[in-house]
C-alpha cells in the first residue's frame, strides 16, 4: 500500500511544493529515502523510527521506500520528518489517508515525538499559500512567525499524537492565524537617537538627504569621530516598515534561523554591520545550501562597511551588481539563486592608513604615496556608486560639552517620510522608489534645473572631471535636496550642496 502526503522544501527564499510517497513492501526490514534529499532528510530514518516508537506506536516491519518528488528538485532541511512520519502511520491505518490530503506538513521531530522548530517556516506558509495550499501543520514553536499570514489555515502542534489525535477527529482546535489581519500593526522600535550625537550637524544633514532620497553613503574621519555611531542611528530615521517589506525581509531572515523567538517577523530596519574579515560567500550569499548572505539580510534596511578599505577587494566588488539591480543572482553547481537586496550602504574609512590625514590634533605619519595607495583599495567604479560623501571631522570640547541636541530621530523621520511621499507619488508611472533608484532616461524628466544650476553644475564638471556617473548621482542627490525644500526645479543651491558631498572627486583627497 502507499500512502500519500505534501509538504515543502526551501529553496533560496522560495518555496517549493514536494509531494511525500511512502511504500511498505515484504523483505529484508530496510529505510530508503529517494528524491534528491540531503544529509539532514537521510539522517531522519532513526528519528522517524524512534520517535513513532516512543509516541505508542508500533513501526512497521519489512522494506520502506519514501519517494520524494519532484525527484530533480534538491531537497533540504528536516522539516520532512512530520509527513514522512504520517505517511507511515497512514500505511499502518493508523491516520486516514483521505483526511491527510487536505494538509501539507512540514516539521522535525525529536526521539521522544515531539516537534521541534524549523528553519523557513514563513517562506514555506507563504509559497504553500500562492501555489493553492489552504492547510498547513507546523511545529508550535513556529507559531508566532506564521501568526500573521492570511490566505491559509494554520495549525501547530507540540507532538505527533496531537497531529494524529487533530486529523483522526478526536482533538479540536482553530487555524492560530485566524486573526492575522489584526497583528500586522507593528511600529518601529529603537533604544537610540540621534540625539545621543553630539555636533556633526553637516553629517546629520548628509545622512538625512540619503535617508530621504535612499542614497549610498561614505563616512570619512579620523578615528573616534563618530562615524560609527551615526551610522547605526540611520534605522532610527527610515520610514516605517509596510506589510510588504516585513513580510519580504521576515522571509530571508526565516531561512537564515534569525527571526526573534518573541517578535517572529523583522518590524525594524534591519542594520547589517559584517566584519572586514567576512569570507565572499557569507557576504553575497552562496555555500552548500546556498544561504542568503550579509548583503540579502539587509534588504530594505542598511549594510554598514566600517573600516571599508580593509575588505578584501573581491568581497568588495560583489556589491557592484546589488546597488545597481536590487538583487543578486548566485550560482552554483546545484542551481541558481536570486535574492533582493535592496539596501542602504553605509560605508566608513578612515582618510589615511594611520586615520589622521585630516585631524588637525594629531600629526599624521603618512606619505603620500601611502595615502593613495590605501585610497586605491576601493575601486573607481564601486566608489561612483557611492552618492555622497561626508566627512566626519574630529569633535572638540565646546562641541563635546554643548547641551543642545539637536532634532529627535523622529522629527528626522518625519521629514523624510515627506520627502519619500514626494518621489513615490512622482515615479508611480516610471516603477521607482526613490530617486537614488532613478535610471538616466528618467533623469531629463525629473531633474529640471534651473539656469543658475546649470551653469553651477558645468563648471563644476569642468575643475573637478568627475565620471558620468558621478554626474548623475550629483542630479539625484540635488532632485532629493529639492524634495526636501519642497521645490520642482533643481536650484543652484541644491546643487552646491549636492557637490559638497562629493569630496573623493576633489583633487584634495587625491594628493
Amino acid at each position: 500500500m502507499i500512502a500519500k502526503s505534501l509538504s515543502c522544501t526551501v529553496i533560496g527564499i522560495e518555496a517549493y511544493k514536494v509531494d511525500v510517497e511512502v511504500d511498505i513492501a515484504e523483505g529484508l526490514p530496510a529505510f530508503n529515502i529517494i528524491g534528491l534529499p540531503d544529509t539532514a532528510i537521510r539522517e531522519s530514518r532513526d528519528r522517524i523510527k524512534f520517535a513513532i516508537k516512543n509516541s505508542g506506536h508500533r513501526f512497521p516491519r519489512g522494506k520502506i521506500t519514501v519517494n520524494l518528488a519532484p525527484a530533480n528538485i534538491r531537497k533540504v532541511g528536516s522539516g520532512f520528518d512530520l509527513p514522512i512520519a504520517l505517511s507511515l502511520l497512514s500505511v499502518m491505518g493508523i491516520v486516514k489517508q483521505e483526511k491527510m490530503l487536505e494538509f501539507a506538513f512540514c516539521g522535525e521531530l525529536s526521539l521522544d515525538g515531539k516537534l521541534k522548530e524549523i528553519k523557513g517556516a514563513l517562506p514555506m506558509s507563504i509559497g504553500l499559500k500562492e501555489k493553492g495550499v489552504r492547510k498547513l501543520i507546523l511545529p508550535r514553536k513556529n507559531l508566532i512567525e506564521i501568526s500573521n499570514i492570511n490566505g491559509i489555515k494554520i495549525y501547530t502542534f507540540e507532538c505527533i499524537n496531537e497531529v494524529v489525535n487533530f486529523l483522526d477527529n478526536d482533538l479540536e482546535i482553530e487555524p492560530q492565524n485566524k486573526n492575522a489581519g489584526i497583528k500586522l500593526k507593528y511600529k518601529s522600535k529603537y533604544k537610540i537617537d540621534f540625539t545621543d550625537v553630539k555636533g556633526q550637524e553637516h553629517v546629520k544633514r548628509g545622512l538625512e538627504v540619503a535617508a530621504s532620497g535612499g542614497h549610498n553613503v561614505l563616512l570619512i574621519g579620523p578615528p573616534g569621530s563618530g562615524k560609527s555611531m551615526l551610522a547605526k542611528r540611520v534605522p532610527t530615521v527610515l520610514s516605517e516598515m509596510t506589510i510588504d517589506e516585513v513580510l519580504e525581509t521576515s522571509k530571508i531572515h526565516s531561512v537564515v534561523g534569525f527571526l526573534s523567538p518573541n517578535k517572529g517577523l523583522v518590524t525594524n530596519r534591519p542594520f547589517r554591520d559584517p566584519h572586514h574579515h567576512i569570507s565572499d560567500a557569507a557576504f553575497a550569499g552562496g555555500g552548500a545550501n546556498s544561504m542568503p548572505g550579509e548583503i540579502s539580510l539587509a534588504h530594505n534596511g542598511v549594510l554598514f562597511l566600517d573600516e571599508f578599505p580593509e575588505f578584501k577587494r573581491n568581497v568588495l566588488e560583489l556589491l557592484r551588481q546589488p546597488i545597481e539591480d536590487g538583487k543578486i543572482r548566485i550560482s552554483r553547481i546545484r542551481g541558481t539563486n536570486v535574492y533582493p537586496c535592496r539596501f542602504m550602504l553605509i560605508a566608513a574609512m578612515n582618510p589615511c592608513p594611520c586615520g589622521y590625514f585630516t585631524d588637525p590634533k594629531k600629526e599624521c605619519h603618512c606619505t603620500p604615496y601611502q595615502i593613495q595607495r590605501y585610497l586605491s583599495k576601493i575601486s573607481g567604479p564601486l566608489l561612483d556608486r557611492i552618492d555622497i560623501h561626508l566627512n566626519v571631522p574630529r569633535l572638540n570640547y565646546e562641541e563635546l560639552s554643548q547641551r543642545r541636541k539637536g532634532d529627535t530621530s523622529e522629527a528626522i523621520r518625519k521629514r523624510v517620510n515627506k520627502t519619500r511621499k514626494i518621489q513615490m507619488k512622482r515615479y508611480k508611472a516610471d516603477s521607482v522608489l526613490f530617486n537614488a533608484h532613478l535610471e538616466s532616461k528618467h533623469l531629463e524628466k525629473h531633474c529640471v534645473l534651473d539656469k543658475e544650476g546649470e551653469e553651477l553644475l558645468k563648471m563644476a564638471i569642468l575643475e573637478l572631471g568627475i565620471s558620468a556617473r558621478a554626474y548623475d548621482k550629483i542630479l539625484k542627490v540635488a532632485r532629493t535636496i529639492a524634495d526636501l525644500d519642497e521645490k520642482e526645479t533643481i536650484e543652484a543651491g541644491h546643487i552646491s550642496e549636492a557637490i559638497s558631498y562629493r569630496s573623493l572627486d576633489r583633487d584634495f583627497w587625491m594628493m
